[in-house]
């Protein structure tokens, strides 16, 4: 499994069929919900490194949130303070060069 394929399969479990944990190289995580905004987040491991993925808030400026405003499901993804991609669409967009964020991507 490719770095982009398992956050897109973490999109599909905790956006897309609101699934109460993530299911990942035979691990589970659970989907939890931000105490501010009600945002589902799931922190996992991929390859031993821990990621976060983020429920896209509507309320901001940005155009991902414009897509989360017309009823799309965006999921931002984080390793450590650093955004590394955000799934939409069952598309993935990587930000950046992933080896700045330490991120293997095989």
């Amino acid at each position: 499994m490719t770095l982009e394929d398992a956050l897109l399969a973490v999109w599909d479990q905790a956006l897309v069929r609101d699934e109460k944990s993530v299911h990942l190289e035979g691990k589970k995580f659970p989907v939890k919900k931000t105490s501010q905004h009600r945002l589902r987040q799931v922190d996992f491991t991929f390859q031993g490194q821990d990621l976060r993925g983020l429920e896209q808030n509507p309320e901001t400026k940005s155009r991902w949130a414009q897509l989360a405003r017309e009823g799309k499901q965006v999921m931002q993804f984080l390793s450590g303070r650093s955004y590394i991609a955000v799934a939409f669409d069952g598309k993935l967009k990587m930000y950046g060069k992933t080896a700045d964020s330490g991120i293997k991507r095989n």
